[in-house]
């Protein structure tokens, strides 16, 4: 349980780089439990953020700035992470 929160901080950290106005992240790793990416001690995660970043930006490009800003935590620390990248202007979903 401690490695999770620990792993969520450093994925929050990471992120600050997109100066989001919203982010959350949700361990979900017990729902994988068994899974492959699971014994391998990666984490599954379900992320939303939104940031005036991606303005502009598509889905694709959006999900590549995540994946830039999080670096190496997507070689160990992440195995999946299910991603919500919005605008500030479409964050009426949330």
């Amino acid at each position: 349980m401690e490695q999770a929160k620990d792993r969520i901080k450093m994925i929050k950290a990471a992120l600050g780089s997109l100066q989001p106005t919203v982010l959350t992240v949700e361990d979900q790793s017990a729902h994988h439990a068994g899974h492959a990416g699971a014994k391998s001690g990666g984490g599954h995660f379900a992320l939303t953020i939104v940031s005036d970043a991606f303005e502009g930006k598509t889905a694709v490009r959006r999900h590549q700035m995540i994946y830039e800003a999080l670096g190496d935590l997507m070689k160990q620390d992440i195995h999946a992470i299910s991603i919500h990248a919005k605008t500030p202007s479409e964050c009426s979903e949330f």
